[in-house]
């Protein structure tokens, strides 16, 4: 069972809040979020580094909620963004510019220029082309440019191919053949100024020497920039660290950091990471309500208020959640896929879980908290759910349920 979440007497609590109360008061299908394990999982990733230099940069991407975002703003982490949505969304939540990178392959005119404009810490620079925009605008605005090349080192991370980052034939990063010689380019730039080195491989690994393997071709390539007096001043890490979803056994943040350090030796330049789902992914769960009990001759259905459009994570990555009921039952378990009612054979949450089930019960979707609201859509003409974050006993909504007004707004028929 997840962090945070028991059972007593029969019922499921998530830190020390009933969740059956809060399917009741809130509504299904809703996502919960810990807040005790939010702030201990970043916690734990920023005492892992100890005194050596660095900066716990949370990937908004996993979970960007305003209230979660508030939460680690106040404990100084930094942010790692891939949109000026995103950096709208840490500036209201009270996150610093300053602490904020900012990554992804397609930044536009218009997001440089905003991020510029707010003074962040630093661009994540992944082509050649990009490097060229940024130091236009640069120029353009009376700017400087802080950069970091993010660089391909081409690292199998042996996950999932559809989060895999780290290798020549995705779409993220600069060539490690060509790193140097863009990195030369950049220091005679009049609008850019070189502030690190970074890299991503990928996410959800479970073992710490693609970590290893990738910053052994970092430090090649700083010694050998610095050699030409190009002085990098941090190595930015990105993401990646996984959770434990079924049998996983990801390394601890001790592990993790440990490694890292290892390989870094004396060195005491900074060093970023940038953790998304390994903060919030075991912090959340959804709650969704049995509809229908549905048997075929060789299948049981479960049909449940949440679908495909509510997570995005088992049709899109074949990916597998623990689904607990709330509300514990005595008779024999039958094996149920567990459905929603989107008109998709792909809409699933869970295949062939041995469960005692009503019509009527509510359901726990476990670690959740990454990837589950923020890849969520309205397909369907389905209004997204409500977020609720749990502290002890108390629980608060920290996003309303949509309404069907809020999914019209801003259409217009079409005059005849």
């Amino acid at each position: 069972m997840m962090k945070n979440l028991s059972e007593r007497e029969g019922t499921l609590y998530f830190e020390s809040t009933n969740l059956e109360q809060v399917a009741q008061q809130h509504g299904t299908p809703c996502y919960v979020y810990s807040r005790n394990g939010i702030e201990e999982n970043w916690d734990a990733f920023d005492k892992a580094f100890g005194s050596h230099p660095h900066l716990v940069c949370y990937a908004v991407k996993a979970n960007s909620n305003l209230s979660i975002l508030s939460l680690l703003a106040k404990k100084g982490s930094g942010f790692d963004i891939v949109s000026g949505g995103e950096l709208e969304r840490v500036l209201r939540a009270g996150g610093k510019a300053e602490n904020i990178v900012f990554s992804g392959v397609g930044k536009t005119n218009d997001e440089i220029k905003f991020a510029l404009e707010k003074g962040i810490r630093c661009f994540n620079v992944e082509s050649e082309s990009e490097l060229e925009h940024i130091n236009d605008i640069a120029i353009a605005n009376n700017k400087v440019a802080p950069v970091s090349l993010r660089i391909n080192p081409d690292v199998d991370a042996k996950t999932h191919p559809y989060i895999a980052t780290g290798l020549k034939e995705n779409k993220f990063g600069i060539e490690f053949e060509s790193a140097q010689a863009i990195y030369l380019r950049a220091a005679s730039m009049k609008g850019i100024r070189i502030k690190g080195i970074d890299v991503h491989i990928g996410s959800q690994l479970t073992d710490t020497q693609p970590f290893v393997d990738a910053l052994d071709r970092v430090l090649q390539l700083v010694n050998t920039l610095e050699s030409q007096g190009v002085t990098i001043h941090h190595i930015d890490m990105g993401g990646g660290l996984g959770i434990r979803y079924e049998s996983e056994t990801p390394p601890s943040h001790v592990d993790y950091a440990q490694a890292l350090l290892k390989k870094l030796g004396a060195t005491k330049k900074e060093i970023l990471i940038e953790p998304g789902r390994a903060i919030v992914g075991n912090a959340g769960v959804l709650l969704t309500k049995v509809e229908y009990l549905k048997h075929n001759q060789d299948r049981n259905f479960a049909i449940v208020d949440a679908a495909m459009n509510d997570l995005m994570r088992p049709t899109l990555y074949d990916a597998w959640h623990a689904i607990t009921p709330v509300t514990s039952r005595t008779s024999t378990p039958q094996a149920y896929d567990i459905v929603g009612p989107v008109c998709e054979t792909g809409d699933w949450l869970g295949k062939n879980r041995q469960l005692s089930l009503e019509e009527g019960d509510v359901l726990a979707v476990e670690n959740v908290g990454a990837y589950g609201f923020t890849m969520s859509s309205n397909y369907n003409t389905r209004p997204r759910c409500a977020e609720i974050l749990v502290d002890g006993d108390k629980t608060h909504i920290v996003r309303e349920r949509e309404k069907l007004d809020d999914l019209l707004k801003g259409e217009n028929i079409f005059p005849v």
